[in-house]
């Protein structure tokens, strides 16, 4: 049996009243009288009747609804960012709709294309790591949604971000290698299409510009991230003439499976790690990093939602040329082991 919706022409013919006066003694306005709006609202809990929330969304002309794209959730880091986004959210009355893209590019199309079609208010997307092309994003343009990126941001001209300094994470990185004694510091890197990658290879490139010190190509090593090549480009690291006695990962998960890599290849050499993220699981770890570089992934989703929330406040009043927020947060690197 099909459960029965009442309707505010149920209660304005049951109060002898128009329908007009019962909407606007729902929602309190002041033109109806007291004991209207207490008879009206009192009958409305009688009858469970419920706002019609998609007849509200097409009278104001928003869904009160923010899309999220992220590569993953199982990701500390990224379970982490939602927490900021929908912390934020929830605080202004807003609804998160989340998808994963489990870093397939033809799957954060479609997800693009689904939160579209489900109008959401605006987008927040960290991309994958194996995108190369931005036209689903410019698509959007076309449709007055904005969207805010956050820690991977595609290398676009005029887009909103969110992104942790990572040249100077990296700097940070290699100039405590260096102070410990380490001289021979490589680096495993991610994907040159993701605007991280390539500053974190400059942010190593600086720190051995200021210590005087010509920079060796073959010691930093993109890499898909997949745990089979981070064995590969580890193996290749390991096989080199002179030898790291220090890496920089990508990340801490990358991290794990380089230690992996090189327990299998019974190097002779102990190597020690800097990572990036300072997830929870590097405290956990039987072989953690020394340090690990924060980039305050909640702070980075809390901002990102803010960006959205004042983009969508002040889209009425925005002038014809748009002012594009640039948001960079500056990186922390965390010390785990004493030495």
């Amino acid at each position: 049996m099909e459960k029965h919706i009442t309707t505010i022409k149920e209660i304005a013919k049951q109060l002898n009243i128009s329908p007009s006066t019962v909407s606007r003694a729902l929602h309190d306005h002041k033109s109806i009288g007291l004991r209207t709006k207490a008879n009206v609202q009192k009958l409305a809990r009688e009858l469970n009747y419920e706002p019609n929330q998609t007849a509200i969304f097409f009278q104001k002309g928003k869904t009160f609804t923010i899309g999220v794209i992220l590569p993953e959730l199982s990701e500390s880091f990224f379970s982490t960012a939602i927490s900021g986004i929908e912390d934020c959210a929830n605080n202004n009355n807003y609804t998160v709709l989340m998808g994963q893209s489990h870093n397939l590019e033809e799957r954060e199309k479609q997800l693009v294309e689904t939160m579209k079609n489900h109008r959401v208010d605006g987008l927040i997307v960290s991309i994958s790591k194996n995108t190369t092309d931005y036209e689903h994003f410019n698509i959007l343009r076309k449709y007055d949604i904005p969207v805010v990126f956050f820690d991977r941001i595609p290398d676009m001209t005029n887009i909103h971000y969110v992104a942790c300094n990572m040249a100077s994470g990296t700097t940070q990185a290699y100039n405590y290698l260096r102070k410990i004694g380490h001289k021979t510091i490589g680096m495993i890197n991610g994907p040159m299409n993701l605007l991280a990658s390539k500053e974190r290879l400059e942010g190593y490139k600086t720190a051995m510009s200021k210590a005087r010190l010509k920079f060796d190509p073959s010691l930093v090593i993109s890499s898909d991230l997949s745990p089979d090549n981070i064995y590969k480009v580890t193996e290749k690291l390991l096989l080199l003439k002179t030898k790291p006695t220090a890496i920089i990962t990508f990340n801490d998960y990358v991290m794990l499976d380089v230690v992996k890599a090189v327990n299998k290849s019974k190097s002779s050499k102990k190597i020690s790690f800097v990572s990036f993220a300072n997830l929870p699981i590097s405290h956990y770890s039987a072989n953690p990093p020394l340090a690990s570089v924060e980039q305050f992934s909640y702070q980075q989703g809390q901002k990102a939602m803010e960006i959205i929330l004042d983009i969508l406040k002040n889209e009425k009043n925005a002038s014809e040329e748009t002012i594009f927020y640039k948001i960079i947060i500056e990186p922390k690197l965390v010390l785990h082991t004493k030495l």
